[in-house]
């Protein structure tokens, strides 16, 4: 939770879902098994209660599932206890994610009706092929009209993508994240593939018929994505996917799970500025570099592998890094010695 927005939860795992893709495992995704009721929304607003709003936009998320598939009684229930919770100020807006083939007209004006702010859509990839042999049941096009419709119905649009799907490669992930750029979303999400235990893929990775995309894989490619998203002024609102305690205890077999997978990739990202700033600096010297505070540990790297990199490819006979009042992102050059001279 941010100071901006704060996240009520609830999970629809699998309502309304008619497509089994090959790397779902809702439950075990999300931690939950049980459908969502009103009893679900009222209890989980009234257990946030207790939470600091500290300026904080609350917002009930219906994550898990494709929401707007579910029959449209169910969607009427749960938008209703939401609703009414907004009236009584408990909480300030709804968001929820659905599939880019379960979304029309109709839906979109009863989402309106119930005061839905924020429509998510899992795109996953644009690139129908990869869509295809990940049984998403849609394709390219399904994503970029529901995005027009979206957008043209007033609702805040964000983008799911996933990197390392079968067939994928960080070429086309690549060419995914511009086109989802050139739908105009307000925010993105990208959640390299993990192989979760009982799924298509698990079985799949095991018969040797898909290459496990490892963090290192999911890092490099991530680190190409996020100045693409960040340079279109596209908000990552998430990178890797949400560590839970069944995950992390065995669930997620193998793939990109880590639960600082977005801090191993910023620190890639300011690894790759650093280069490109320091080239030309002559070998043997001692650099200082300036970030924002908050931004120390993405620039020295974990375990200090950024200093140990760039130290190694550039010759340098040491690297500092300090604090100081450089924009958000930016790698400012503090001195350079040489042989005791600056």
């Amino acid at each position: 939770m941010s100071a901006r927005e704060c996240i009520i939860p609830v999970f629809v795992p699998h309502l309304g879902c008619g497509h089994d893709c090959v790397f779902c495992n809702q439950r075990r995704i999300s931690g939950s098994e049980a459908p969502a009721t009103a009893a679900t929304v009222i209890q989980a607003i009234e257990q946030s209660a207790a939470l600091s709003r500290s300026g904080a936009k609350r917002q009930l998320a219906f994550y898990g599932g494709s929401f707007t598939a579910i029959e449209a009684s169910r969607q009427e229930e749960l938008l209703s206890a939401a609703a009414a919770a907004i009236e009584r100020g408990e909480i300030d807006s709804i968001r929820l994610s659905t599939r880019p083939d379960a979304i029309d007209g109709t839906v979109l004006a009863r989402l309106r009706r119930y005061g839905v702010e924020t429509v998510e859509l899992g795109a996953q990839s644009m690139d129908d092929e990869v869509l295809r042999l990940s049984g998403r049941g849609h394709t390219e096009e399904d994503v970029a009209k529901a995005a027009e419709a979206v957008k043209a119905a007033g609702f805040r649009l964000v983008l799911q993508m996933m990197t390392g799907l079968p067939s994928d490669s960080a070429e086309k992930d690549v060419e995914t994240a511009k086109k989802l750029i050139a739908l105009r979303p307000d925010g993105v999400r990208i959640y390299p593939t993990v192989i979760v235990r009982d799924t298509a893929l698990y079985e799949l990775w095991r018969a040797g018929q898909y290459r496990e995309h490892t963090v290192e894989d999911a890092v490099a490619v991530c680190a190409q994505l996020v100045p693409l998203f960040e340079e279109a002024g596209v908000e990552i609102i998430r990178l890797g996917l949400n560590p839970t305690d069944e995950l992390s205890a065995g669930a997620a077999v193998a793939g990109a799970y880590h639960p600082a997978l977005g801090e191993l990739v910023r620190a890639r990202v300011m690894l790759g500025k650093a280069l490109r700033l320091l080239q030309g600096v002559e070998r043997g010297s001692t650099v200082t570099l300036g970030v924002r505070a908050e931004e120390l540990s993405q620039m020295i790297g974990q375990k200090r592998e950024n200093i140990t990199a760039i130290c190694e490819s550039l010759s340098l006979a040491g690297l500092k890094v300090r604090s100081c009042a450089a924009e958000k992102g930016e790698i400012v050059i503090l001195s350079v010695e040489k042989s005791g001279k600056v």
